[in-house]
C-alpha cells in the first residue's frame, strides 16, 4: 500500500489489531510442506490467486499491520514508516514475478487483490492485505486475468464509457472521486474518477464478478501473507475489526468446499481460516515459500522490467522565412498537466552545432525555446536523467531536426515494440534502451512518443537450489535461532516472537 493511501483513507479510530506476533516453522517442516504445495499446484487444474500488501513489503511499500506497518507505527506514536522507494517506482517482487510465470505456463487462471479495509474472505486464493500498488499490473498479469476489488491508485476510470486508463503517477484522489482528468474518447470527455475504494465504498461489480466466477471454478485458492485475524459470519461477510458488510454470494466459500475445493494459506500469523485449509505454511512468503516452489516446479521466475513513455514535441513558426522559433516540449503521454514521474532533469545538446547552447532544465515542464536557421539542419541530442528508484541512471536520445524535410506520420506496433525493448533490455542486463512507438507531422509541429527501458530487477539465482538454501539459511533461519535462544530448545512452529 502507499502511504500516501493511507492518510487520503476517511479517518477510523479502531482500526483493529496491530503489530502481531509472526510464527516460523522449522525449517525441516517447512522444506515438507513447501514440496507439499508445490505438488499441490503442479496438479492443480484452475488455480486463483489472492493477493494483497505483504507481496509488496519486499518491494519497498510498507503495510497497514505489519511489526512495521503504518498503523503499527502510529498506534505506538511513531509516525509513519519510511518507503524505501517512491510508490510509482515500486518494483515487483519475487512473488509478483512468480505469479506472472505460474501464469504464462497456463497454471495460474486468475489473480484477485484486495486491500485489508475491506476482505472479501473467499478460501481457495492468495489471501493478503492491501494491493492499490498496480504491481501486478507492471508485473505483467493480463488486465483481463486480474480482479483488483479495492481498485488501483494508478488507475482512472470513465463513469460514462468504462474506459481504463493506467496511469505511471499516483491518481491524487481515492473514494471514487473525480479527478482533475477527462476521458480521452472524442465522443466522450466526461470527467474521470478515481478506483481506490474508502471505507464505505460498496466492491465493484464488475471485478466481483470476474471473481466470483473464477472462484467457484478454482479447485486450489492460495491464501498468502495476511496479517489479521478475521472472523466469518453467516449468511453475509464482515470484517471483525471494522464491522463492514461485504457482498456479494453468502455461500460461496462452502460450494468451494463441498465441491472439493482446497484451501492453502501461506502466513506468519494463525488466522480463523487455518482449520478449514488443507495446509498452512508458516514462512516468509518471497524468499522461502515461493523460491521454494518455482524451483521444485523447474520454473524460472523472469526478470522484471519497466517501460516508461514519454512525448517529444516540437512546434516552430517562421520568421521572415529566414530564421525558425521553435519550441521543444517533454510531456507525458498522460497530457501536458501530468507529471512524467520517472524523469528528474533533461540535458539537451547539440554536438554538431558548436555554436548552439546547450540546456538544462531540472524542473517541469520540461520545454526549451530557441530560434535557428531555416535552412541549416542540426541534431539535437536529449540525455534523460532518471529519478531515484531507476535501475538505469540515464539514456541518451539522438533527434534530427530539418525544418525544410517533409516527414511523414507513423504507428508501430506497440506490443512488438515493447517486447523488443524488454528483449534487448534483459540481454545487455541493464535499461536504457528506447524506441518510437507513433509519430505525427503536421505543418509546423511533429509530436514523438517514445518508450524507454528504465529499470531491470533480475532474480535468477532464486532458481539455483543451492544458493536458494544458502539465502534461507543466511536470511531466515538466523530468526529461528534468536526466537528460540532460552526457551530450551524448543522449536516448534507456535513459538511467537516480535521481529525487529
Amino acid at each position: 500500500m502507499s502511504l500516501g493511501y493511507a492518510q487520503k483513507l476517511s479517518y477510523r479510530e479502531d482500526v483493529g489489531t496491530v503489530g502481531m506476533s509472526e510464527i516460523f516453522d522449522p525449517p525441516d517442516l517447512l522444506q515438507q510442506k513447501i514440496e507439499e504445495l508445490a505438488l499441490m499446484i503442479k496438479k492443480s487444474k484452475h488455480l486463483v490467486a489472492f493477493t494483497g500488501a505483504g507481496i509488496s513489503t519486499s518491494s519497498g511499500i510498507p503495510d497497514f499491520r505489519g511489526p512495521k506497518g503504518v498503523w503499527t507505527l502510529q498506534r505506538a506514536g511513531m509516525g509513519l514508516p519510511e518507503a524505501s522507494l517512491p510508490f510509482h517506482r515500486a518494483m515487483p517482487s519475487l512473488t509478483h514475478m512468480a505469479l506472472v510465470e505460474l501464469e504464462r505456463a497456463d497454471i495460474l487462471k486468475f489473480v484477485i487483490s484486495q486491500v485489508l479495509k475491506k476482505i472479501l474472505l473467499i478460501p481457495w486464493v492468495w489471501f493478503e492485505e492491501s494491493n492499490v500498488d498496480s504491481l501486478h499490473l507492471r508485473s505483467g498479469i493480463p488486465r483481463e486475468k486480474l480482479a483488483e476489488l479495492h481498485g488501483n491508485s494508478f488507475r482512472e476510470v470513465c463513469p460514462a464509457c468504462g474506459i481504463e486508463y493506467i496511469r505511471d503517477f499516483e491518481v491524487e484522489t481515492i473514494g471514487m472521486k473525480e479527478t482533475s482528468r477527462r476521458c480521452s474518447d472524442t465522443k466522450c470527455g466526461a470527467k474521470l474518477k478515481d478506483s481506490v475504494l474508502d471505507w464505505e465504498d460498496a466492491l465493484p461489480p464488475k471485478e466481483m464478478n470476474s471473481a466470483e466466477k473464477h472462484c467457484r471454478t478454482a479447485d486450489l485458492v492460495l491464501c498468502l501473507g495476511t496479517r489479521e485475524r478475521i472472523k466469518l459470519w453467516f449468511p453475509t461477510y464482515y470484517l471483525a475489526v471494522c464491522s463492514l458488510q461485504i457482498t456479494p454470494a453468502c455461500n460461496l466459500p462452502l460450494k468451494c468446499i463441498r465441491n472439493g475445493g482446497k484451501i492453502v494459506i501461506v502466513n506468519l500469523q494463525p488466522t480463523p481460516k487455518d482449520k478449514k485449509a488443507s495446509l498452512v505454511i508458516h514462512g516468509l512468503v518471497d524468499k522461502v515459500v515461493i523460491a521454494g516452489i518455482m524451483n521444485f516446479l523447474s520454473l524460472c521466475i523472469p526478470p522484471y522490467i519497466r517501460i516508461d513513455f514519454a512525448q517529444l514535441s516540437l512546434s516552430h513558426s517562421p520568421k521572415k522565412n529566414t530564421y525558425v522559433k521553435w519550441t521543444l516540449r517533454i510531456t507525458s503521454i498522460h497530457g501536458p498537466r501530468a507529471p512524467l514521474a520517472f524523469l528528474k532533469s533533461v540535458e539537451i545538446s547539440f554536438p554538431e552545432r558548436p555554436d548552439l547552447k546547450s540546456a538544462f532544465l531540472d524542473k517541469q515542464p520540461f520545454h526549451l525555446k530557441r530560434e535557428t536557421a531555416r535552412k541549416r539542419p542540426f541534431k539535437m541530442l536529449l540525455t534523460f536523467h532518471f529519478c531515484d528508484g531507476c535501475s538505469c541512471p540515464s539514456t541518451s536520445i539522438e533527434w534530427p531536426i530539418d525544418f525544410q524535410v517533409t516527414k511523414g506520420s507513423f504507428v508501430q506496433d506497440k506490443d512488438e515494440v515493447l517486447r523488443s525493448l524488454k528483449n534487448a533490455a534483459g540481454e545487455e542486463s541493464h535499461g536504457g534502451q528506447y524506441a518510437a512507438l507513433e509519430a505525427k507531422f503536421l505543418p509546423r509541429s511533429e509530436v514523438t512518443t517514445i518508450a524507454i527501458a528504465t529499470s531491470i530487477c533480475r532474480f535468477d539465482g532464486l532458481a539455483d537450489v543451492n544458493r536458494r538454501l544458502d539465502m534461507i539459511s543466511n536470511n531466515y533461519f538466523p530468526l529461528i535461532k534468536r526466537c528460540n535462544e532460552g526457551t530450551n530448545g524448543n522449536t516448534t512452529s507456535e513459538k511467537r516472537f516480535k521481529r525487529t
